[in-house]
């Protein structure tokens, strides 16, 4: 398994889901210009990249 993609993996998942919180306290805050489609984006993106990753957990080998 090659550990330093799993791990940049990791990261971009935790960088991505500091921007979707970030992105939804100024949501709260009511910063209207937010709802731009950006927050599906992050989570579409989040998604993914989770999927990936529990690809890569579960094959055989690890």
């Amino acid at each position: 398994m090659n550990y330093v993609y799993l791990k940049r993996l990791y990261d971009k998942r935790a960088e991505l889901e500091a921007k979707l919180e970030l992105h939804d306290a100024r949501y709260c805050f009511g910063e209207e210009e937010v709802d731009d489609g950006t927050d599906s984006d992050l989570r579409q993106r989040l998604s993914e990249i989770s999927e990936e990753i529990a690809s890569l957990e579960s094959r055989p080998g690890r």
